[in-house]
């Protein structure tokens, strides 16, 4: 059976982040994807111009005609929208017996706010309990806290493990907004915690790297991987997308990584 993954997110116009990173993705691992269309964005990589949510009702039936008909592996939740849209989500969802993969997206990569306090509350209380594994990064994880952004390590595992608290089986703290020559994130889950390192690469073209990495975490997990080797496989694999994300040239502002980059020659001239 082909092992396929169900992403409920919204849809980038320009198609570095959202929904199409996440089928660009879990395509380049291997894996069948599927899709759930939260919110239509207008943007590029210089900013959010509009977002036009969709309604819950049409978000849960998307979910059931999905999982009615297609055998899903494992389902990655990213930007969801209001807080009853969170809830249709979360309902829809509840007694699904596959591993959830949620990236809370609250700002884009241009700034751009993506969720209200509303709904980061509604995130909290709905979908964090059944999250397998939850992937914020160091702002993400200070909002859904109310807390402020660790600045070490050791802070990251503190509130890493405060969030595992809040209901999640592992948390995956991502270290990319973190200083220093190398970014570190940090897996916290039942037996403990491991660490995840890569130099950092000196490139403005990161748009869609939370949404690639836990869609690649997704894949997977989809494909039968524990999380921790899921985690290592998908945290090598991004550092590569990356390493190759000047070769697309896309766009004016921060562009996307190469999600493709194990698989399309490289281009003429560019760095190893």
């Amino acid at each position: 059976m082909t092992p396929t993954v169900l992403t409920i997110a919204g849809s980038d116009s320009g198609g570095g982040a959202g929904l199409q990173a996440d089928l660009k993705t879990v395509s380049a691992l291997g894996c069948y994807g599927a899709s759930v269309v939260t919110a239509v964005t207008a943007q590029n990589t210089r900013a959010v111009t509009a977002v036009h949510p969709l309604p819950p009702d049409l978000i849960a039936a998307q979910i059931r005609a999905v999982l009615d008909d297609i055998a899903v592996h494992a389902v990655k939740i990213g930007m969801v929208g209001s807080p009853e849209a969170t809830r249709a989500v979360a309902d829809a969802l509840r007694g699904c017996a596959v591993p959830i993969v949620l990236d809370p997206v609250m700002i884009a990569k241009s700034g751009d706010v993506l969720a209200s306090q509303a709904s980061i509350a509604a995130l909290v209380r709905d979908l964090l309990p059944l999250a397998h594994v939850l992937t914020p990064n160091l702002p993400e994880a200070a909002r859904l806290l109310g807390d402020q952004p660790a600045e070490t390590e050791a802070a990251a595992l503190v509130q890493g493990m405060a969030l595992r608290a809040l209901g999640p089986q592992h948390v995956l703290m991502k270290g990319g907004h973190a200083g220093g020559p190398h970014c570190t994130d940090i897996l916290i889950g039942p037996g403990g915690s491991a660490r995840f390192t890569a130099p950092r690469i000196g490139t403005r073209n990161t748009h869609g790297t939370g949404c690639t990495l836990s869609s690649a975490i997704a894949a997977g997990l989809a494909q039968g991987l524990p999380v921790a080797d899921a985690v290592g496989r998908a945290h090598g694999w991004l550092h590569g997308a990356i390493r190759a994300a000047d070769d697309l040239a896309i766009g004016g502002g921060n562009g996307p990584v190469h999600h493709f980059h194990a698989l399309w020659p490289r281009r003429a001239g560019a760095a190893a």
